[in-house]
């Protein structure tokens, strides 16, 4: 009998069924209230879901109190880049990885383009931060604080001594919930249950102006901003471009002949809300000749410009181990990713098709137009702290743009074509 058979029979007994049904039960039972020792001198916290679970704790941020929705993420190592991640705004970040916080916080060095090089933005982007395990006590050569001294100045709330495979669990089961981070003795009587998702978080995490990075670049590239990371521009700059980092509101349409390339960020949020973005993407599709590629929220809006739509995921990706597989070869390579919402690909857009899958949940990865050089991947290339499997992708499009220029591609097409596809286009209207 093979190991495989056997390991089967074993599943199926009535033992071990009775252990599965007991384990769900117990977790599953609404409402959860989960006690846990909390270390002298500390205070309790208390994290509440909107549907009735409890987890009590000790605190080790700062003693404010703060709502977001609760998502989860199976990262094992950057907990920096991953706290201020602006894909992150408005929520609470559970970590899967047991013990958080032993190798402290580092210096606020920046690189050659002025960026921070072991930060993902200039603050921490979550609302509060719940860990299984964290270390009090850090060693790192490049470490200058704890996490907690960094959670305490920036205000954010933190909360230890949770069972966060429960509290996965239950997250996995009814998928992302609205959770309430408080510190005090007892937990919060009464909550304002304010749901970030109805808020534009995009316009909260884009830059406000223009701004320019590594001016010498030998083409230029348009950098819609939806709450980019700093990886992102740090990955193109370091392939030669000339970045303008530009509002997710601001008028690109208009000045698209300034452009070599054009570049679509991750962001937090909901995609609903960038209808000003939208519309810019389409007006581009339908007049611009060179290349366009989007990242994560970038793919959602490049997605709904192109007249596909958007949904939530019951509990979202988020983690360095997702497998996503190229659809152009068939290889599958290990993604970093963060996103709540996924394109609906079930009815492809006339000139449009799949880019990537993921192998998981066969969610969609990337679309790609079949002749015009636009194509976007829902996972982040640019994967820090890891994996860089898929970091070529920015040699590529900063390659093609530069192959577009040398060759005289002219930005936009003539006024002619540009009356045609217009007559030709349908407007469409973005959902949540």
């Amino acid at each position: 009998m093979s190991l495989s058979t056997i390991t089967k029979k074993l599943l199926a007994s009535p033992a071990a069924l009775l252990v599965r049904r007991s384990f769900a039960s117990a977790v599953a039972s609404s409402p959860l209230h989960a006690h846990y020792p909390v270390a002298a001198g500390s205070q309790t916290a208390h994290l509440q879901l909107r549907t009735g679970e409890t987890f009590t704790g000790g605190s080790f941020g700062a003693s404010v109190s703060t709502v977001g929705e609760t998502v989860f993420t199976t990262s094992l190592v950057g907990y920096p880049e991953s706290m201020t991640d602006p894909s992150y705004l408005g929520q609470l970040l559970v970590f899967t990885q047991p013990l958080i916080g032993n190798y402290g916080v580092p210096k606020r060095t920046r690189d050659e383009f002025g960026l921070l090089n072991h930060f993902e933005s200039e603050k921490i982007q979550c609302r509060g931060i719940i860990v299984s395990d964290y270390a009090a006590k850090y060693s790192h050569w490049n470490a200058i604080e704890s996490l907690s001294e960094w959670c305490a100045r920036e205000g954010v709330p933190a909360i230890t001594g949770v069972d966060t495979r429960a509290l996965v669990h239950i997250l996995r089961g009814q998928g992302s919930t609205l959770g309430s981070l408080n510190v005090g003795a007892e937990p919060a009587q009464t909550i304002d249950w304010a749901d970030p998702n109805v808020d534009n978080l995009v316009a909260q995490a884009s830059t406000d102006s223009v701004r320019v990075f590594n001016p010498t670049g030998d083409v230029h590239i348009a950098l819609i901003d939806c709450g980019v990371k700093y990886n992102i521009i740090r990955s193109l700059c370091q392939q030669g471009a000339r970045v303008s980092l530009v509002p997710w509101n601001h008028p690109v349409a208009s000045e698209l002949s300034s452009y070599d390339g054009i570049f679509i960020s991750n962001g937090p949020g909901s995609p609903a809300h960038c209808t000003e973005t939208i519309d810019q993407i389409r007006h581009a599709y339908s007049v611009y000749q060179r290349p366009i590629f989007g990242i994560c929220m970038g793919n959602q809006l490049m997605g709904l410009a192109a007249g596909m739509d958007v949904y939530k995921l019951r509990f979202g990706n988020r983690g360095h181990n997702q497998p996503a597989v190229d659809l152009t070869n068939g290889k599958c390579v290990i993604t970093s990713q963060n996103h709540g919402y996924a394109l609906d690909d079930s009815h492809m857009p006339q000139g449009w098709d799949r880019y990537y899958v993921n192998a998981n949940d066969g969610s969609n990865e990337g679309i790609r137009h079949v002749d015009m050089p636009f194509r976007s991947v829902q996972f982040h290339p640019e994967a820090k702290g890891g994996p860089l499997d898929t970091a070529y992708l920015f040699k590529e499009f900063v390659d093609q743009v530069r192959e577009a220029k040398a060759a005289g591609v002219q930005a936009v097409v003539d006024d002619s074509v540009i009356t045609q596809k217009q007559q030709q286009a349908t407007p469409i209207q973005a959902s949540a």
